[in-house]
């Protein structure tokens, strides 16, 4: 499985891209010229994510947190696919 969605990452500002989930990670890419090259792509492995807190503003966010206590925040375009895909990406996950 490999679903892509419409996002923006939350980091000094919000930083569009979009953010890949597959059976293993999920993957934030964007092309912009002035984000930081340790922001253009963020791979989190599924194994790594230790809790997700969604808040709802004007958009939704997700929160991720990670085990090693870095936290990632995206607002996530279309939340219920993202969280359909997600859900079943990390049950699969967890019977490894």
């Amino acid at each position: 499985m490999k679903k892509t969605f419409i996002c923006s990452l939350c980091h000094q500002g919000i930083l569009g891209g979009s953010l890949y989930l597959d059976d293993t990670s999920l993957t934030y890419k964007t092309n912009k010229l002035t984000v930081a090259p340790e922001y253009k792509r963020i791979c989190i492995p599924l194994e790594d994510i230790a809790e997700t807190v969604w808040q709802n503003m004007v958009f939704p966010i997700a929160t991720f947190k990670l085990k090693n206590g870095r936290a990632y925040k995206f607002i996530i375009f279309n939340k219920s696919r993202f969280n359909k895909y997600y859900l079943e990406a990390m049950q699969n996950e967890q019977r490894k």
